[in-house]
């Protein structure tokens, strides 16, 4: 099948209606009936900025991202971007053109 690989880049501590946006943004996704994500919290890295954030010290907590990642239909993530435009929240995200399946038997 072809779709989309389509990844989110959220702060770890960035907030959507009180709750995690990572965590509302996979529970959204749940709701919409796609099939699965996965969020990954990064160890380093650095944004527009070129601030390197890195995970050494406890007084930086929140300041590194989270990966929020689906493999989708490209009507699924018509649908979970409109989502996010909807609710005004900004957030960088990368869209790859993806063929997904599942080998082995039945």
């Amino acid at each position: 099948m072809d779709g989309s690989f389509l990844r989110f880049y959220i702060r770890e501590n960035q907030h959507h209606h009180h709750r995690l946006l990572w965590e509302w943004l996979l529970e959204q996704a749940n709701r919409m009936g796609i099939r699965g994500g996965s969020a990954f919290r990064a160890m380093a890295g650095f944004g527009r900025r070129h601030h390197l954030h890195e995970d050494h010290f406890f007084e930086l907590a929140g300041t590194l991202t989270v990966e929020v990642e689906f493999i989708v239909t490209d009507d699924e993530a018509r649908k979970l971007l409109e989502l996010l435009e909807t609710e005004k929240i900004r957030a960088f995200y990368a869209q790859i053109p993806a063929r997904f399946g599942v080998t082995g038997p039945n």
